[in-house]
């Protein structure tokens, strides 16, 4: 069995989405679909909410229409007969029947995971009902029934591989499986999600589930690219990189795959394809335990990030102290990327404000606190790298015009990763491309 995780701008146009029906049934061995929402969709819902939290229930009302109407023009595109019409334009009037009904009662976060929980549970609905009129035998696996996470939001990896164990099992005569991504139950019971990109991370739970000979992600894009295709002009894709290197990527700001998405594959050896929806003949890249070569592969930035300095010159090294730090962090859940440390100061970085007034409150009596706001974390990441020759020689000497916050070298052997402001972001991306990888 193999799993195929199609994003937003896969699914995004009906033509696009009769693409991936051609894709998907070519398959021999039995498939299971992961959908994300159409694009845009997960941005309008996540607008209303903001609405509805504040009260202004006129705004929301006017973002349910607006979406509402782009779900209508797109149904006319995706099926043609009448009675495929028909259902599409029931499932349409069900959901937003829900919106509407949202407008009238109390806003809640229960109330607002449900509200986020529509684009998938729409998506997936529409491409099964254009299955049907292609006479497409097939089976709709509710992601509701199994994708369960716990008190700590962390995937229920047991629990998922036998209740979604048990839903093939009843459909055993049926070779393909469609279902959302992104969605599942909190360990109340409650309707939740696994974060923004999480359809990546649901087609890895249920590839490491059901031991996947692969699983794909199609994107719009031919695989991990050596650079932000966004910012750099000339990048190329990566042929092949291993678990270490892809999870590097990925935490570190590479927008084609969720952070999480690499663990569970790994956990269980399931290789995983990068692939182009609208490119399908494209090699894309390979992630499997082997790294394929050794040297830099790529570099990426993760923005938002915010610098903590704790200066303490009485207190850094007496003993217990970075546990007393640390302690802080774990107290508000909230991860470091980087940390560095010296005779008199401890630095480390951050990448969200959620707690950040409370850490420093508790931070305060170790020291003086320093903020550096608007960072960048520029990662360069390969197999091996701390080991190539004249590679840190290369690094530095591409960048030697741009002031360096902070360094971490020597914690993986697959990634050396340079703090600066968030101003020179594309003008080391544009830099590290040329004097790195020799492209401009």
């Amino acid at each position: 069995m193999k799993v195929m995780k199609f994003g937003g701008t896969s699914v995004g146009k009906p033509e696009r989405m009769h693409h991936i029906v051609s894709l998907v049934t070519k398959e021999e061995e039995p498939t299971i679909v992961v959908l994300s929402a159409l694009s845009g969709t997960t941005n309008a819902l996540v607008e209303i909410g903001d609405y509805l939290s504040k009260g202004n229930r006129t705004s929301a009302k006017q973002c349910i229409e607006k979406l509402e109407a782009h779900y209508h023009t797109f149904v006319k595109e995706l099926v043609k007969k009448k009675e495929s019409v028909a259902k599409a334009e029931s499932i349409i009037a069900e959901h937003f029947e829900f919106l509407n009904i949202i407008l009238k009662i109390s806003f809640s976060e229960a109330l607002s995971k449900d509200l986020l929980a529509q684009g998938e549970l729409l998506s997936t609905k529409l491409f099964c009902t254009y299955l049907e009129e292609q006479g497409i035998d097939h089976f709709l696996l509710p992601a509701l029934e199994f994708m369960v996470i716990d008190s700590y939001d962390e995937p229920q990896v047991s629990v998922i591989k036998n209740k979604l164990g048990l839903l093939l099992k009843k459909h055993k005569n049926k070779k393909l499986f469609v279902t959302q991504g992104y969605i599942c139950r909190n360990s109340r019971g409650e309707v939740d999600n696994l974060k923004r990109g999480g359809s990546d991370y649901s087609a890895s739970l249920i590839a490491a589930a059901v031991t996947a000979t692969v699983c794909e992600i199609w994107t719009d894009i031919d695989g991990m690219h050596n650079n932000d295709p966004r910012i750099v002009k000339k990048t190329i894709p990566v042929e092949q990189l291993s678990f270490e290197e892809a999870a590097e990527l990925a935490y570190f700001g590479a927008k084609i795959l969720h952070p999480a998405s690499i663990w569970p594959a790994q956990q269980f050896k399931i290789p995983v394809k990068l692939l182009n929806t609208m490119q399908p003949g494209a090699k894309g890249t390979l992630i499997t335990e082997q790294a394929g070569s050794v040297g830099v592969k790529a570099v990426a930035a993760k923005d938002n990030i915010i610098a903590i300095r704790i200066k303490s010159s009485r207190m850094l090294l007496a003993y217990g102290f970075l546990r007393k730090i640390f302690e802080v962090f774990e107290k508000y859940r909230t991860p470091i990327d980087m940390i560095t440390t010296s005779e008199v100061a401890v630095s480390l970085t951050i990448d969200h404000s959620v707690h950040l007034k409370e850490i420093v409150k508790e931070l305060e009596p170790f020291g003086s606190i320093e903020l550096d706001e608007k960072q960048t974390i520029i990662s360069v990441v390969g197999n091996e790298i701390s080991k190539t020759d004249d590679m840190v020689k290369k690094l530095f000497g591409s960048i030697m015009n741009i002031p360096v916050r902070m360094v971490s070298y020597g914690g993986s052997p697959h990634n050396i990763s340079l703090l600066v402001s968030a101003e020179y972001k594309i003008k080391i991306l544009k830099q590290l491309n040329k004097g790195m990888f020799g492209l401009e």
